[in-house]
């Protein structure tokens, strides 16, 4: 841990406007504080967030931040790692953001393993849209739109991460304040892409999948004495549906992250000499 930084250095001096309660507090801080305990720095930290509440996080967090368009904060941080392979990059989403519009980017993300945190805030309702069923609610969840449950089965974002070649599959609970850092942290240290899907309960439209559902259902992997190094065993665990787990699900210890693979290891942010008459106005026009 960098002695001289503190995970208050990343708050910035914006005052959340989430709603009392809600678990995106719990999970911003734990990313925080996973960030300076893995000697990271503002000025070495990148902050990509998508669309809904947990959009907000780079307003939030004091650090380099981009908020994009909805499904599309992967891409964005896939460009930042490729063109800064030297700093720490770290994409902020939600499950509607993740899962839905944003599902075919997950799965490319995750098979190129580009060196990344992806922090996906689960609380398995569209909440900044006023409480309609995301991919990830129940099969009979009742909300305005859906009175009877959307009555699909709910998207498994860790089956979906595993097929597409996941080198690191965690879950953390954003009330479990000390797991949930040390979850986020050891998908930082991971070399390549560190996928830590968070149960973060929407205390205003999701009265199902609350702080005491969770309390009360979650097994934590450390303690039920899971190896995450086997893969059959995560596939055991992701595809068990009368558990809510808690955890490193899976971690491939020989993982060679994509700018490792591909040489990518300089700086590209810089345009070198010689480049086209005009390119850096136009690049400026849309930073």
């Amino acid at each position: 841990m960098s002695s001289d930084i503190r995970f208050t250095d990343f708050k910035s001096d914006k005052q959340p406007t989430w709603c009392p309660g809600c678990g995106d507090f719990g999970t911003m801080n734990g990313m925080m504080k996973a960030l300076a305990e893995t000697g990271n720095d503002p000025d070495n930290t990148f902050v990509v967030a998508g669309i809904g509440c947990s959009g907000k996080i780079g307003t939030y967090m004091h650090s380099y931040a981009l908020h994009g368009v909805h499904g599309r904060a992967l891409p964005v941080g896939t460009g930042v790692k490729m063109a800064r392979p030297d700093i720490e990059v770290m994409v902020a989403g939600g499950d509607g953001d993740g899962y839905s519009i944003g599902a075919g980017h997950f799965v490319h993300a995750v098979r190129r393993n580009v060196d990344m945190t992806y922090v996906v805030m689960d609380n398995r309702i569209y909440g900044l849209t006023k409480g309609q069923a995301s991919p990830t609610s129940r099969e009979d969840f009742e909300t305005s739109t859906s009175p009877d449950g959307p009555k699909q089965p709910p998207v498994n974002p860790h089956a979906l991460a595993l097929a597409s070649g996941a080198t690191f599959i965690a879950q953390s609970f954003s009330s479990d304040a000390l797991r949930h850092q040390e979850i986020i942290q050891e998908a930082i240290e991971h070399d390549g892409f560190g996928f830590v899907n968070v149960y973060s309960p929407c205390v205003t439209f999701n009265d199902v999948d609350t702080y005491d559902y969770f309390r009360d259902s979650l097994v934590d992997l450390k303690e039920a004495d899971h190896d995450p190094t086997d893969r059959e065993a995560a596939k055991d665990v992701i595809l068990d549906n009368e558990k809510e787990h808690q955890g490193v699900i899976y971690k491939d210890e020989s993982s060679v992250p994509y700018h490792e693979q591909h040489g990518v290891d300089e700086d590209m942010s810089v345009l070198p000499d010689g480049a086209p008459e005009g390119a850096t106005d136009l690049v400026r026009e849309f930073y």
